[in-house]
């Protein structure tokens, strides 16, 4: 069977550049690797032909007798692996790369039966405006992983126990011999027997199925700090799920969320809110009472105030969740207009309105209030 041209093998022109060609080679050979590939010939057999290209091509003698002879002009001195890894330029680095794809090497242990943290679960509390302003202490219940409580994790049913493997002695790992046109490899993988846990359980435990887990309520109490807003994460190390191998337990992440007030609204550590007054208060002046997070407060307006006047009364806010003093609060009085008004009322304003060189246009009756007059007396 004729030799495929070295070009093509590699995907790359005849124009390609030294850089160009170690990069196709580089990335061919990641894919192709016997160790990518166990028991695929194909792969293998595309594994040799690459680099059998690579080194012609990447030599620059052997690459010019190539170009002007073909595949005649370096029988003899390419195409094979006789001459050991100093015929391929910089084939060390592309090794580490591939080594690197093994996690540190092709004979590098499993992970499967190291301890493993467990992970971690998110919790959403919702809270009242008050307690996230001054904390509060919370009852929170979720569910999570726990050790089974009739074999206590062990996965084997009660009065019985677990044997050691016999294919892999007990490291959930087996070794497999490799040959490749580079020499013997030893690759390390998971034991087919065991599924990588060492153990052999020949009677699993009836309730978790020989898992050694069990979903279970966990309760805990809980401190929420003054100040928090809805966003704030509270972290709680070591209430997550249950841990491989002895490994720790993951975290818990408490998420909160403020529910709306009814008066309040909260910017930052400062609070704002509305507070209707009448006309008078407004014209005259008059103390009024409004409600703050702590206790109803008494301000007097001063005479003359318009409507969405702010006042600020300091450190009456939300409190720093680090502690540092309070934020403040800011109250708008809106004037309300009143809407019905008694005969003497209309009088009293419309001699105001003369004094203060206002003209006042009255609303006429016309027909329909007329006659909705005469039927209700």
């Amino acid at each position: 069977m004729s030799k495929r041209d070295y070009y093509e093998v590699l995907g790359v022109s005849k124009e390609a550049t030294e850089q160009d060609i170690k990069k196709a080679f580089r990335q061919l050979a990641k894919k192709y690797h016997p160790d990518l590939n166990p028991d695929n010939e194909e792969a293998e057999q595309k594994f040799k032909e690459i680099n059998e290209a690579y080194e012609v091509l990447n030599d620059p003698d052997k690459k010019a007798r190539y170009d002007r002879f073909g595949h005649e002009g370096v029988n003899g001195q390419g195409g094979g692996f006789g001459q050991g890894f100093e015929g391929f330029g910089g084939f060390g680095d592309i090794f580490e790369d591939i080594f690197d794809m093994f996690g540190g090497g092709f004979s590098g242990s499993s992970r499967k039966n190291s301890p493993r943290k467990g992970s971690d679960i998110k919790y959403r509390l919702d809270i009242e405006f008050e307690e996230a302003a001054f904390g509060i202490d919370k009852e929170i219940e979720f569910m999570r992983t726990d050790d089974c409580s009739k074999c206590s994790g062990t996965g084997a049913e009660p009065g019985t126990s677990k044997t050691k493997c016999p294919k892999c002695n007990g490291t959930g790992e087996v070794k497999y011999a490799q040959t490749t046109p580079f020499g013997q490899f030893v690759r390390v993988g998971t034991c087919d027997k065991c599924n990588g846990l060492g153990e052999i359980i020949d009677k699993p435990c009836s309730k978790c199925s020989g898992t050694g887990k069990e979903r279970k309520t966990r309760r805990i109490n809980i401190k929420i700090p003054a100040g928090v807003d809805t966003g704030s994460v509270i972290p709680l190390r070591g209430e997550g799920e249950a841990g491989e191998k002895g490994g720790p337990r993951g975290d818990l992440y408490i998420y909160i969320n403020v529910k709306p007030h009814e008066i309040f609204k909260r910017e930052g550590n400062d609070i704002y809110c509305e507070i209707p007054i009448s006309f008078v208060q407004a014209s005259l002046g008059s103390e009024i009472e409004f409600p703050s997070l702590d206790e109803k407060i008494k301000h007097i307006i001063p005479g003359g105030t318009q409507t969405d006047t702010v006042f600020k009364f300091k450190g009456k806010g939300i409190p720093n969740v680090r502690g540092y003093g309070r934020g403040d609060q800011y109250v708008k009085v809106v004037v309300q207009v009143p809407t019905k008004l008694s005969d003497k009322q209309r009088e009293i304003l419309k001699q105001f309105a003369v004094e203060s060189g206002e003209k006042v246009y009255e609303h006429k009756k016309g027909f329909f209030d007329k006659v909705k007059d005469a039927f209700t007396g």
